[in-house]
Order: C-alpha cells, then sequence, then structure tokens
C-alpha cells in the first residue's frame, strides 16, 4: 500500500492497494485517486478507483461508496485507515 501527493498539491494524492491475498483480487494492483476537501480532516477525502474495479462499494466511474468515507467518518482516521477499509 502506498499514497503520496501528486506534486506539489497536497490536496491530491495517488494510492496503490493490492488485492488480499484470500481473494479473488489476488496478485493485483489497483490505482487510487485521493481527494483532500478545503476542510480535511473534518470532512472525508473523496476516493476513486482507477483501475477498473468491479466491487458493490464501487460505482462505474471509480467511485468508492463506503461507510467509513460517509456517515462513519471520523477526523482522527488516517489515511492508512481508509485504504485498509477498502
Amino acid at each position: 500500500m502506498t499514497a503520496e501527493p501528486y506534486g506539489q498539491d497536497l490536496f491530491s494524492w495517488s494510492a496503490t492497494i493490492s488485492g488480499p491475498p484470500d481473494s479473488a483480487s489476488k496478485g493485483g494492483n489497483f490505482h487510487l485517486k485521493i481527494d483532500f476537501p478545503a476542510d480535511y480532516p473534518f470532512k472525508p477525502p473523496k476516493v476513486q478507483f482507477m483501475t477498473k474495479i468491479y466491487h458493490c462499494n464501487v460505482n462505474a466511474n471509480g467511485s468508492v461508496n463506503v461507510d467509513i468515507l460517509q456517515s462513519q467518518w471520523s477526523p482522527a482516521k488516517k489515511i492508512a485507515n481508509v485504504l485498509q477499509g477498502l
């Protein structure tokens, strides 16, 4: 798992996660875009898969729809927590 800013823009990051070893995604590397709002950490980041993925929590555009990025968001959460929860 990696996550880092795109160039000089600290509000836009790229990330990569690997498929879990005991899943159909085993061996896969998935690229994501993370956009932080101006009022982060009080509002959650927007996370979008750039790699095509078929999952019930990911829409056709790659946008992620999970509780930890909506109703379960907390300013105490770190990006590592978010990526591990995907």
